[in-house]
């Protein structure tokens, strides 16, 4: 038998020059002479071969059952690993070393002891369970924890009964995370917090990742989390239960994670975080200048983006920085960005479906066009990449394998019937996987902070307009460079007291421009468009009108109403006119706007009275 697999071995032995070549029972070659063990292995018999006609084949007959061992463990220790892994992923994509042992391990330890599983005097006791397992012992708690030590045990206490059986129950507080007042409790730690936590840590590092390129790198798989259990060590046996705790088949959203992260500041009470200055790449100064690299906007434009910023007091780092007494929540610092890079376009070009395309033409009949931006050749650019970048992500979609490759099997019972559909089920794609070829030019591509590609290479997405000038689309006024366009409209800024999103309702109300831009960058930042709409609304409602922005209150009342242009030096001021879908806005003279407001404070002061 040996000599079928060795014929065409001809190498002599490096020992005793002897050709003479056997496969011992591992499978590895070695020298019927000197007995010397080679690297070389036998080649693993590929089931490709099979027809579509092919069975599966049903062993019947008796079957000697052997015990499955393994450690007693807890769900905490379960997680503890899982974190452990995703930290370590970030470190390999390059986040700062002291992220893992000095940020998210402290983060880590707090939520245990606020959670009263470790590190407290008074742990939370399980309700009744059974781990059964041949010849496994309880090891102890260890007193200290490392995220860099996965393998440590994090809890103070973890009592249970052993029995003699041949198969192994899981986690040893699967009970207790599924009972139902553990459930309405936040203490119960999910997969989907596994992902706030360390959201919160990168947030505190001031790392250059945003929420929504976390969740990017978790969809393409570069950090574990779908079926991050299988990376868990063989003595932690998941198993029954346990599938309900670790088993997800779906990415959670933008929305839901930023939610968990604002509600586990609160439970684990965290201080103040380090101040977001403008030097710090999550600051929407820096950030803005990224987006508009990304969607193939001019470079001029980022300067128009930091003066929006001062005018509505944004630069300020409070307003970015969470605090628990001065700033209670958590900014969302990708989306805050795409809205101030929407308000800009808005400024130069309306975006009312008229505005922007006079523009453009106008600019097309010129001679030196090319070197001027175009909002239409831009729009038809971006336009054609964001359909292609649309089917590269559904094909990627579809193409993933969701399912585990390490099933979890709920009893010994339908153990069997599943190990049998999951042959079935890899036969099946075996054929497929022969009559469906993968496309040519397809190959994997490392993880990366931008969506789109631009330059003249084969592989970009279209030819940059990075440098392309605005100087078509501005004009001096006042001594002051502001946009050419003078038209400004906005949707009703009143805040809802119900604070819901209205953006269904008035969706079909709004111009198809200003939609697509609102679909362009939630394509970007794989959020809803709701979300930006909502973030459009409270930038411009810091433009406006300052008390729109902090709500009708008793304080409030009586204050000065002053509107406020776009920019200061760019519009002087602002006369509004209501209408029932939008508002528009028309540039006054700063003399008549300095008389306007005065004759408001007069007839305020004369209610007063």
């Amino acid at each position: 038998m040996d000599d079928e697999h060795t014929a065409e071995y001809t190498v002599p032995c490096a020992q005793c020059s002897a050709v003479d070549w056997g496969i011992s029972d591992e499978g590895r070659f070695y020298c019927r002479s000197c007995h010397n063990v080679i690297e070389r292995t036998r080649e693993v018999v590929d089931l490709s071969f099979l027809k579509l006609s092919s069975r599966v084949s049903t062993i019947r007959g008796p079957r000697k059952k052997q015990a499955e061992r393994g450690h007693v463990w807890m769900v905490c220790e379960g997680f503890q690993f899982i974190l452990k892994n995703q930290a370590d992923a970030l470190l390999a994509l390059g986040v700062h070393p002291q992220f893992k042992d000095d940020v998210l391990c402290p983060l880590w330890r707090c939520y245990l002891q606020k959670s009263r599983q470790a590190y407290t005097h008074d742990p939370v006791r399980s309700c009744k369970f059974r781990v059964r397992a041949v010849g496994s012992d309880l090891e102890s708690a260890s007193e200290g924890i490392s995220c860099t030590d996965g393998e440590s045990n994090p809890a103070s206490t973890a009592g249970s009964n052993t029995e003699n059986s041949g198969f192994w129950s899981g986690s040893s507080d699967t009970l207790t995370y599924l009972s139902a007042r553990k459930k309405r409790s936040q203490s119960l730690l999910s997969m989907k917090k596994t992902l706030s936590l360390i959201y919160l840590a990168l947030v505190w590092s001031r790392e250059a990742l945003t929420l929504s390129d976390l969740l990017r790198l978790v969809n393409e798989g570069h950090i574990p989390y779908l079926n991050a259990y299988e990376q868990l060590p063989e003595e932690m046996k998941v198993t029954g239960k346990d599938s309900l705790i670790f088993v997800v088949e779906t990415v959670p959203s933008h929305h839901a994670v930023h939610k968990e992260a604002e509600t586990l500041i609160q439970f684990l009470q965290l201080p103040a975080f380090p101040p977001i200055s403008q030097q710090t790449l999550l600051h929407p100064a820096l950030l803005s200048l990224r987006y508009l690299s990304d969607v193939n906007l001019p470079d001029e434009l980022h300067p128009w983006v930091c003066r929006l910023l001062e005018h509505t007091g944004m630069m300020d780092q409070t307003l970015h920085t969470f605090d628990p007494h001065n700033h209670p929540t958590l900014p969302r610092y990708d989306v805050q960005a795409a809205a101030l890079i929407i308000v800009t376009l808005k400024l130069f070009f309306c975006l009312d479906d008229m505005t922007e395309w006079h523009l453009s033409n106008d600019l097309g009949r010129q001679k030196d066009s090319g070197k001027v931006f175009n909002l239409r050749r831009w729009y038809k650019v971006m336009q054609a990449a964001l359909i292609r970048a649309q089917e590269r992500r559904d094909q990627n979609v579809s193409r993933k394998q969701w399912k585990s490759k390490k099933q979890i099997y709920p009893n010994k019972k339908e153990k069997c019937s599943m190990i049998k559909k999951k042959r079935i089920a890899e036969q099946v794609q075996l054929c497929f996987e022969k009559l469906a070829s993968c496309p040519s030019g397809l190959q994997d591509v490392g993880p990366s902070s931008f969506i789109f590609c631009w330059g003249d290479e084969e592989e970009s997405d279209g030819p940059s307009l990075h440098h392309m000038k605005l100087d078509e689309v501005v004009t001096r006024r006042y001594d002051f460079l502001t946009p050419l366009n003078d038209m400004y409209w906005h949707p009703a800024l009143r805040r809802c007291l119900c604070y819901n999103s209205h953006y269904k309702e008035v969706e079909a109300t709004l111009p198809r421009s200003f939609i697509w831009l609102l679909q362009l960058f939630a394509f970007m930042l794989d959020v809803k468009p709701f979300c930006l709409y909502e973030e459009v609304l409270s930038v411009e409602r810091r433009i406006f009108d300052t008390r729109l922005y902090r709500g009708k209150s008793k304080a409030n009342a009586g204050a000065s109403a002053e509107t406020a242009g776009a920019s200061p030096e760019a519009q002087a001021s602002l006369n509004t006119r209501t209408s029932p879908r939008r508002t528009r806005t028309s540039p006054r003279t700063a003399e008549a706007s300095v008389g306007t407001r005065a004759s408001h404070r007069k007839r305020q002061r004369s209610r007063k009275s």
